[in-house]
Parts: C-alpha cells; sequence; structure tokens
C-alpha cells in the first residue's frame, strides 16, 4: 500500500457519519402517477376513436383513389354517377348521359336553363313547370309530340305564337281531332297559293243570318230550314233564308253593318 492509498483510508474512517439518514425515493408516486396513468389511457381510448370515426367516413363515403362516392375523377373532368343534388349553380360545358340512357333533371319546382352570350346577356330560356313548357325566345326544333294519352298544347299567354318552316308547316291529327281557338280573329293567308278545304263535312257555325220580305205566305209561315250562303263584298260570310231564287240581295244589310 502505498502513503496516498494509506492517508486517503485513514481519512474515509475518520470522517463523521449522521445516525438516522433519511432516504428520499425517486419517481411519481400516489395520486400523482394514477392521473399520469388516466391521461395515458384516455389519448389511447381518444386516438382508437379517432380512427375508428375515420374509417367509417372513408367506408360511408366511398372514398377511393378515383374519387368520392359516385364522383370519378378523371383524364378527361369529373364523372358523376346516379341520382346527384346540387345547392349552388352549376357551370359545366357539357352535360350528357350514358349511351342508351335518358338524361333526367328533377326538381321540386321548375328546371329553368338559360343561354346567355359573351356579354352575359340572354339570349335563350326554357323553364319547365307544372303547366307544362315555357320558352323565353325563339325555338327551333325538327319534332314535338305530346307524351302518348296526352294533349298537345302550344300557347302564347300575352304575345302571338309564329310557326315558320322555309317548305311548310304540317299539323295532322291521325286519331282524334285539331282545334284552332282565338280570342279576336283567326287569319288563314295564302300570297303564293290557295286554301284547301278537304272533308265529307263543313261546317261554319255562329254565322249571321239575314231576313226578307216573301209575298207567299205559305212560306212565312213554315218554319225556314234551308238558307243560302252569301258573301259580302269584303269577304264576311251570312245566311239568306233559300227562296225561289237568291235571297242575297234581298238580306244585304248584313253588309252594311259589318
Amino acid at each position: 500500500m502505498t502513503r496516498e492509498q494509506y492517508i486517503l483510508a485513514t481519512q474515509q474512517n475518520n470522517l463523521p457519519r449522521a445516525e438516522n439518514a433519511q432516504l428520499y425515493p425517486v419517481g411519481i408516486y400516489g395520486w400523482r402517477k394514477r392521473c399520469l396513468y388516466f391521461f395515458v389511457l384516455l389519448l389511447l381510448v381518444t386516438m382508437i376513436v379517432n380512427l375508428a370515426m375515420t374509417i367509417w367516413i372513408l367506408k360511408v363515403m366511398n372514398f377511393t383513389v378515383d374519387g368520392m362516392g359516385n364522383l370519378r375523377v378523371t383524364k378527361k373532368g369529373i364523372r358523376l354517377e346516379g341520382i346527384s343534388e346540387f345547392l349552388l349553380p352549376l357551370y359545366v360545358k357539357e352535360i350528357h348521359s350514358r349511351k342508351d340512357s335518358p338524361l333526367v333533371l328533377q326538381s321540386d319546382r321548375n328546371v329553368t336553363v338559360n343561354a346567355r352570350n359573351h356579354m352575359g346577356q340572354l339570349t335563350g330560356q326554357l323553364t319547365v313547370g307544372t303547366e307544362g313548357a315555357v320558352f323565353g325566345h325563339s325555338v327551333e326544333t325538327p319534332h314535338i309530340r305530346a307524351e302518348p294519352s296526352q294533349d298537345l298544347r302550344l300557347e302564347s299567354p300575352t304575345r302571338s305564337l309564329i310557326m315558320e318552316a322555309p317548305r311548310g308547316v304540317q299539323v295532322s291529327a291521325a286519331a282524334g281531332d285539331f282545334k284552332a281557338t282565338c280570342r279576336k280573329e283567326l287569319h288563314l293567308q295564302s300570297t303564293e297559293g290557295e286554301i284547301f278545304l278537304n272533308a265529307d263535312k263543313i261546317r261554319l257555325g255562329n254565322l249571321p243570318t239575314g231576313s226578307f220580305s216573301s209575298s207567299s205566305p205559305s212560306s212565312s209561315s213554315s218554319r225556314q230550314t234551308v238558307y243560302e250562303l252569301c258573301v259580302c263584298p269584303n269577304g264576311k260570310l251570312y245566311l239568306s233564308p233559300a227562296g225561289v231564287g237568291s235571297t242575297c240581295q234581298s238580306s244585304s244589310n248584313i253588309c252594311l253593318w259589318s
């Protein structure tokens, strides 16, 4: 043993020893430990719930690498399949259905389709409601028809209704009647041709009837059943009681008040 080691060992033996020394444990004990475990458990439960909710949302919304639900993102744009509801305006360049499938637009009220030019001005409008289709401007179509067992009605409530075609306009009713009704006057005009009425019976109702005095007492006492169709110089038609000869001149007072 060297001198330095002897001196060091002697000094350690001579140091005073503390009696009843208190030992302090190192760590978290008691209620602090229980609170820590509780918070760790609560964090774990929250993470599990968030993970489960995320998986449920992905499952319900049908999220895939191509899109969400019926919405698919393709190279050409967005493809939407099935029934969809839009709460805000939809601006698209083209809408078309799948091959051999109809395109259906449904609304609780009216369906309005507007066409605008590059300046934003309205150039055409189509409104489909409970009373039918309302067109704001002119309509160009090769065919207009009603549903089976339904009537087809073309109406302009406040303005005029014009049908034009360079090669003619044909209106036919193969299994029913054709009616044209107006409030004031109905004009049939042909600038270069003729108006041809072809039917087994042609009836003109509510024509005014003229009267004339006859010298034969038997004719005045019997009921008149036969009339003569007369025409005024302005084209107005009226009826005159038929006689042995023409009675149009005798009952021409109708033309004076026309």
